[in-house]
């Protein structure tokens, strides 16, 4: 790839990072100070930059605690900072509940209490139900991980099977009132998907998640699917009176990202389209299409005409059909699209706008029409490589991996294909 095409898919990607910016967006959504007490609880990959820019934004005094994921930490003044696993939760995501739950007890009427939330949080914050043990919460996350299912799909169980999500800390937190201010990672925004929610209840019920578990196929640990079919322990309801007072506001998301990415390539000169910042399914699936519509563009010239940047957000799954392959979605539909799309004239990036695509150290990756010829050519067979859900190695074998490292924020996955 030409290194002007690098160095402009990069800006891009920074345009759209920036627009969810943790003291910008934190500033044009405060709410009013409380007679009482402010205290500050959150999670979510991007939750020490959210709470460091809150503090540098909010006038008056704070406490709290935030959960982030390991490496993720910056330095904060009030607010305490833990660290915990992210995808697979661990013991400390279990005392940073506690902790959580710990800095809302006991708090009154004229209390507020500041949420922050933001991705990754169904992992940070572990809470089994009665009768179950860490490792079953983290078994079923490895599950529902391995399965391809859509995010909601996740989240509706998550909820569930625990003390936490749904809704729960708000509930603890009454009769305090509570603003939830959230940075989606999710398609169509919902605030209640949004590390499934342990401050935002939503309209999901029981029977929903015993549904979707089924229509899904998912083969769920015996105890896990012991609980769901019981009725203990059910999420709060959004109806419920104790979150009459609450606010929820989403004050970043992969809409208003990709807008500002747009923004940029039309001071480029070159017209830029967003098909959608909600697209879900399985990441190799996601890459034919994007792919299918690249080469309708080069060879007949519809719909759109070159040339063109094609932007589009949403998150994808990933089947694991391999063996101990490496790599997260985007690098998995960079791959495939890759593969689909060789040999015409393209320059693509896909990333993770957290700056971590799955487990490794990478956002993402970039590829272009001769890619996979080089690849081969370094005595790789791409297919094979996507077969085993090992996109990490092609594109470290290239040095076509993106490393931005961790951004402070999260909304989602960011593609962007240049058409010249």
């Amino acid at each position: 790839m030409m290194l002007q095409d690098r160095m402009f898919l990069t800006g891009l990607f920074d345009a759209a990072v920036g627009a969810a910016e943790p003291e910008q967006i934190l500033a044009a959504h405060l709410p009013e100070p409380p007679k009482g007490r402010t205290v500050v609880v959150g999670a979510g990959k991007g939750a020490a930059q959210l709470a460091a820019a809150f503090e540098r934004v909010w006038k008056g005094p704070l406490s709290g605690v935030v959960v982030t994921r390991y490496g993720n930490v910056c330095p904060t003044q009030s607010i305490r900072v833990l660290e915990a696993s992210h995808p697979v939760p661990d013991e400390a995501g279990l005392k940073a509940t506690e902790a959580l739950f710990e800095a809302v007890k006991g708090l009154g009427p004229d209390d507020l209490v500041v949420a922050l939330i933001c991705g990754g949080g169904s992992a940070l914050l572990p809470s089994p139900p009665p009768g179950m043990t860490l490792e079953d919460e983290a078994e079923l996350n490895r599950v529902l991980l391995a399965s391809g299912a859509p995010i909601s799909v996740m989240n509706s169980i998550r909820k569930q099977v625990s003390g936490i999500k749904g809704g729960r800390l708000a509930a603890a937190a009454a009769p305090a009132k509570v603003v939830s201010l959230v940075v989606s990672d999710v398609p169509f925004d919902d605030p209640a998907q949004v590390a499934s929610g342990p401050t935002v209840p939503d309209l999901g019920t029981r029977e929903d998640a015993r549904r979707l578990a089924k229509t899904w196929k998912l083969r769920l640990p015996e105890k896990i699917q012991s609980w769901l079919d019981g009725e203990e322990g059910r999420a709060p309801l959004a109806t419920d009176p104790v979150f009459s007072r609450n606010e929820v506001r989403v004050i970043a998301s992969a809409h208003l990202s990709l807008e500002a990415a747009a923004e940029k390539v039309r001071q480029a000169g070159i017209y830029p389209v967003i098909l959608s910042d909600a697209i879900e399914g399985e990441s190799r699936d996601v890459a034919k299409v994007h792919a299918a519509l690249v080469r309708e563009v080069i060879l007949r010239g519809r719909p759109f005409r070159r040339p063109v940047v094609i932007l589009s957000g949403g998150e994808t799954t990933v089947t694991i059909r391999g063996q101990g392959g490496r790599g997260g979605r985007n690098t998995e539909f960079l791959l495939a699209f890759a593969l689909a799309a060789e040999g015409l004239p393209f320059s693509a990036l896909a990333a993770d706008t957290d700056g971590i695509d799955g487990s490794e150290d990478n956002a993402g990756a970039f590829a272009d029409g001769v890619s996979m010829e080089r690849l081969r050519e370094k005595g790789f067979n791409p297919t094979d490589l996507l077969m085993e859900n090992d996109a990490y190695t092609a594109f470290e074998a290239l040095g076509d991996l993106f490393v931005p490292g961790p951004t402070g924020t999260n909304v989602n996955d960011f593609r962007a294909v240049l058409v010249r």
